[in-house]
């Protein structure tokens, strides 16, 4: 039988509609979608889209943390920008979190984000 364990911190935003921060089934985390938002106050982070990609790769460590991982048992990543023009940037970023083996990964352009924010990312990662 599958048993599905909620990890929830409070180092990482509260979920703000019906979903969990991350589900657990066997060795398998997948983390709900983070936006930029400071887990304390709930706001979208000040500063420029550096600011914002950096606090979503904190609020996916902390998740990933609580869990008793970090950033690198992710195995997929999916990222949300609402330009493009960002796509060099996040690799940028990116690689002052990870070390190969990279996790896969998409980058989709979308028109719009949650809290009007210019990044969103999700993942699933490996225990």
């Amino acid at each position: 039988m599958m048993v599905k364990k909620i990890i929830n911190t409070k180092k990482a935003p509260a979920a703000i509609g019906t979903y969990s921060q991350a589900i657990m089934i066997d060795k398998f985390l997948y983390l709900s979608g983070q936006i930029p938002l400071d887990p304390i106050t709930s706001d979208v982070v000040s500063g420029d889209i550096t600011q914002q990609i950096n606090q979503v790769f904190k609020n996916l460590n902390a998740i990933c943390n609580e869990a008793g991982g970090n950033l690198q048992n992710i195995i997929k990543l999916n990222i949300f920008l609402t330009d493009l023009k960002n796509f060099a940037l996040i690799n940028e970023i990116m690689a002052q979190y990870f070390v190969e083996p990279y996790p896969a990964r998409a980058a989709v352009g979308v028109c719009q984000l949650p809290k009007n924010v210019a990044v969103e990312m999700d993942a699933v990662a490996y225990f």
